[in-house]
């Protein structure tokens, strides 16, 4: 019998929700794939089917956290007519409050992104996407109701909130202040900063005046042939990487040409011993 598309949401659901329950209690080491099954009573083989991993249960959890607080961000009352700081002070509490319940299991992510962080960059998070696009969307709004200059580094801007959101996390998750103030205190001057810088339009004009460096410096290299190569050599010593030098092609042998023999090599009368380090004095 074919599941439809809702019965494999809710069994998706299940899944995350008895990987939660039982990682908070067992630990991630201490719960196998077939724990996780038997208590969302499903077949121990029908889980593959949605997570092959653990490591992509706790992605999948992640996944939905922010998925969730994304749609209820974007159905706030009036929320075409916030301000941008107020727009990503919503978005960022919206994760916030999706993550409370589970705090703990949270915080066993957070130690499992430390142990091996590739783990859990391995896979990309459709979440990581949505987040970027919808930034990127309140940047574009606040632009064009003039209450940021004009911004060249918004796709890039998008992408960074996914990096203050996983550091605001982290933060939270060593908050013992009352009701988490000290967390909504540094959430308020952090994004207050930054509209206030885009409002500026320093970052650009940064931006702009680096490039304007990068431009001319390289116009004058370009003047002087051997300062532009003389400088690619540089760098490519700096990285490692001796530079190539050009060698003339071999001659062809003579025929019927004898090889002189060659001169054996002036040796020492003794060979010189290696100059040991000094050690460093305990």
């Amino acid at each position: 019998m074919k599941t439809t598309r809702q019965q494999q949401d809710a069994t998706r659901r299940q899944i995350l929700a008895s990987a939660v329950d039982l990682m908070t209690r067992q630990g991630f080491d201490g719960t196998t794939m077939k724990d996780i099954a038997r208590s969302a009573g499903i077949g121990d083989a029908t889980i593959y089917k949605y997570f092959p991993t653990k490591d992509r249960i706790v992605l999948g959890y992640l996944d939905a956290v922010v998925q969730q607080a994304l749609a209820d961000t974007l159905q706030t009352p009036c929320f075409a007519d916030y301000q941008l700081q107020e727009k990503l002070q919503r978005l960022t509490d919206a994760v916030l409050e999706g993550l409370l319940p589970d705090r703990e299991f949270v915080t066993q992510v957070r130690a499992l992104a430390r142990r091996s962080p590739l783990t859990l960059l391995a896979e990309p998070l459709a979440a990581r996407q949505a987040l970027r696009e919808a930034v990127t969307s309140f940047l574009e709004a606040a632009e064009a109701a003039g209450e940021i200059e004009p911004c060249d580094f918004k796709g890039m801007a998008g992408g960074l909130y996914t990096d203050y959101l996983a550091g605001v996390v982290s933060y939270w998750l060593a908050d013992t202040s009352d009701e988490f103030a000290d967390t909504a205190q540094l959430v308020d001057l952090s994004l207050g900063l930054l509209v206030q810088t885009l409002r500026s339009g320093l970052v650009n004009r940064a931006l702009q005046l680096g490039g304007f460096v990068l431009r001319s410096q390289m116009a004058r290299l370009a003047q002087h042939g051997g300062s532009l190569l003389g400088a690619l050599q540089m760098t490519q010593r700096a990285m490692g990487s001796p530079p190539r030098t050009a060698t003339a092609p071999a001659a062809p042998p003579k025929s019927n040409a004898t090889r002189a023999p060659r001169k054996p090599r002036a040796t020492t009368a003794a060979a010189t011993p290696a100059t040991p380090r000094r050690k460093k004095a305990a």
